[in-house]
């Protein structure tokens, strides 16, 4: 606990960014509710969990007992950087000094990859499994194809990639096959009885080679958690679950959170529903949508509004596109930025653009550009400029 001279840690957080990151801790310590964060773009989402992580260290937590999921290994590093930035300030700790590492922080499926290993031996796995990435799946995906004589069929066969792409939506959203041909690949439907057998397969040559893909890793952690007493072992081993961009997660992700934490004590998501761009990999939305009714307590939610990155006028545009949405998480984003200085521009074409059409933006800066390579709408006087059939000009509006 830092002493009472010690300057306080979270000074650079807004009101809503500090309830997210001190929630269950201090006065509010008896609160065992899961949190789900929203946070817009630009709302300080990455800097409001790295405090909330510090925050639950400096009260207590041991580093070894919280697993983090992030979204890429990149992002995994930046935020064990950011925790140990505040760390490094709340405790007072010179540069020279160690600080808390988190050992269980990684993507959902190196994190998976690990506890596969350690669990090899209970869930009918050889430890000494190997992991195969996309371009290694693939061409194992077509050598076994190709063995059972699809790839000489005299209709054109789903090539490798895609066949992969079916099997891997198929383990991630745990629709069946049929469900999955007709919704994304209708030109593949007429093989879905080839399809359920190369799979059968596909699946029998990795055993066979003692390999998993990558969607393996998810799909067989998720099986694990489905066992209780397992899921029960593997849950005591964390006090604190936190996942970040929650809305970019598919239902296998969900399944193994819900089942580690079934109360949902412990666990915090960041994430917002309306940047969930990645159901072409499998994401629901239905993850973050459904989270705060998903566990035995509801949920806290707590939503970040204050926008550091955008002005006004965006987010004008961005709430009434947000608002529009048939099922949402409400919020209305406000920026903390200072309007912008009015300045006068217009769409006008340059001589290379108006040959090929293209309109291009300018403004009166363009102006002091030497006149050989002025557009004739900006080689008008600043107040006067000339409107083409291409020109338009908005004196007002802000850049």
């Amino acid at each position: 606990m830092q002493s009472p001279e010690a300057p306080d840690p979270l000074a650079s957080l807004n009101p809503q960014q500090r309830d997210a990151a001190t929630h269950g801790t201090g006065d509010s310590a008896g609160d065992t509710r899961p949190l789900l964060v929203i946070a817009g773009a630009g709302s300080g989402k990455t800097n409001t969990l790295a405090h909330r992580v510090a925050t639950l260290i400096r009260h207590g937590a041991e580093p070894q007992r919280m697993m983090l999921l992030t979204f890429s290994r990149r992002a995994a590093q930046e935020m064990e950087r950011r925790v140990g930035g505040v760390l490094q300030q709340a405790l007072g700790l010179a540069g020279t000094q160690a600080l808390p590492n988190l050992p269980w922080s990684g993507t959902f499926h190196g994190i998976g990859a690990r506890l596969l290993r350690e669990y090899a031996n209970r869930i009918g796995l050889e430890d000494t499994f190997t992991i195969h990435d996309r371009g290694d799946a693939e061409d194992l995906m077509g050598m076994v194809r190709h063995e059972i004589g699809f790839s000489d069929a005299k209709k054109r066969f789903p090539l490798k990639g895609t066949c992969l792409g079916i099997y891997s939506r198929v383990l991630n959203t745990r629709d069946p096959l049929g469900l999955v041909l007709q919704s994304v690949y209708p030109w593949c439907a007429q093989w879905e009885d080839e399809l359920k057998k190369l799979f059968g397969a596909y699946v029998e040559a990795k055993q066979q080679q003692n390999v998993l893909d990558y969607d393996d890793l998810l799909a067989f952690w998720a099986d694990m958690m489905a066992e209780p007493t397992l899921a029960e072992e593997v849950g005591a081993r964390f006090d604190h679950v936190l996942v970040d961009e929650y809305q970019d997660t598919n239902r296998l992700q969900s399944e193994i959170l819900v089942a580690m934490k079934p109360t949902g004590q412990g666990v915090t998501v960041v994430g917002d529903d309306a940047q969930s761009i990645y159901s072409f990999r499998g994401a629901t939305v239905r993850n973050i949508l459904d989270f705060p009714h998903q566990f035995t307590q509801p949920a806290r939610v707590v939503t970040l509004e204050r926008n550091y990155r955008s002005t006004q006028p965006i987010l004008d545009a961005s709430n009434a596109v947000i608002a529009a949405a048939r099922e949402r998480h409400a919020r209305t984003c406000s920026p903390t930025r200072p309007p912008a200085s009015a300045r006068s521009w217009c769409w006008c074409p340059t001589r290379r653009s108006r040959r090929a059409g293209w309109p291009t933006r300018c403004c009166a800066s363009a102006r002091r550009a030497p006149r050989s390579s002025r557009s004739p709408c900006c080689s008008a006087p600043a107040t006067t400029a000339r409107h083409s059939n291409w020109s338009w000009r908005a004196a007002t509006s802000p850049s």
